[in-house]
């Protein structure tokens, strides 16, 4: 800091900056540099304990169940909608819970929420929805 005001005091110097001005740029300076300084982080740090987000549900259309040899669902295949602005249509996601795809048929519109677990694509809830119509705003 204290560099910093030397070279702007040598700089102005040049072009005819005033003692009093130079004075009370040092000042200012001097005083910013006393006060604490929060980290970058501190703020969205408190603001992420004050509320946690909601999640952020995608709409998409069931093309496919695969289950294991129990009959247990393993990956499901959703068809996102285009305004989704995902470079794939459909997605392939894992399966943890075979009991949340419990009573949803093939072809049925869903609003799921996914994470990226252990390397792979996993669901981690999803519910029926409406059909979102075309020029239509969905919820």
């Amino acid at each position: 800091m204290e560099l910093a005001v030397t070279w702007l005091l040598a700089r102005w110097g040049q072009r005819g900056c005033g003692f009093a001005t130079a004075l009370a740029l040092v000042a200012v300076c001097g005083a910013a540099g006393a006060q604490p300084v929060a980290p970058a982080g501190a703020a969205s740090a408190v603001a992420e304990d004050a509320a946690p987000a909601a999640p952020v549900y995608t709409r998409a259309r069931v093309a496919s169940v695969e289950a294991d040899a129990g009959g247990n669902a393993t990956h499901v295949r959703l068809k996102l909608l285009p305004r989704a602005k995902l470079p794939f249509t459909t997605q392939t996601l894992r399966v943890v819970n075979p009991a949340l795809l419990h009573g949803i048929p093939q072809g049925a519109w869903v609003q799921f929420t996914a994470r990226h677990i252990d390397g792979e694509n996993t669901l981690t809830s999803i519910r029926v929805t409406a059909e979102c119509k075309r020029f239509e705003r969905c919820d």
